[in-house]
């Protein structure tokens, strides 16, 4: 580069290049939003909602002492994220006074929930899981 007169004037040599050359690949860099999107999932720090989720219902004397002996699994999520993919669990956690949200899911097994969250994310579902839960996961 040189400034010729007030301009600057760049050389630029180019080469023609054998397509069969594999080594000549151009660099285009992948968009970081994906990557960036599923590492929030589950996280604590940046969650807005909480998610407590238990697989009995609260219907019943056995179902309230069958629900005392399992826990509910806690899933952190984030309201932006919920709002395109699952608008109805986005209507659940509204904010309200300051606190963060938490939701009781009584009807869905914890691990169906955590692969429809993760999926919500950006995450992908293995082949094995789908066909082992296609049912719940309906």
């Amino acid at each position: 580069a040189a400034l010729v007169e007030g301009t600057l004037a760049i050389e630029v040599r180019m080469r023609h290049m054998d397509q069969s050359n594999t080594s000549a690949i151009p660099f285009i860099p992948k968009n970081p939003l994906c990557n960036n999107i599923l590492r929030k999932f589950m996280d604590e720090e940046s969650a807005d909602v909480v998610f407590e989720v238990s697989s009995g219902s609260e219907r019943g004397e056995k179902t309230r002492r069958r629900a005392k002996t399992s826990s509910a699994a806690t899933f952190h999520a984030h309201r932006f994220i919920l709002q395109d993919g699952a608008p109805t669990l986005a209507e659940l956690c509204k904010p309200g006074g300051g606190d963060l949200p938490t939701v009781p899911i009584t009807d869905v097994k914890p691990d169906i929930f955590r692969h429809m969250l993760f999926y919500l994310y950006g995450g992908k579902v293995s082949d094995e899981e789908l066909k082992a839960n296609a049912k719940d996961l309906i």
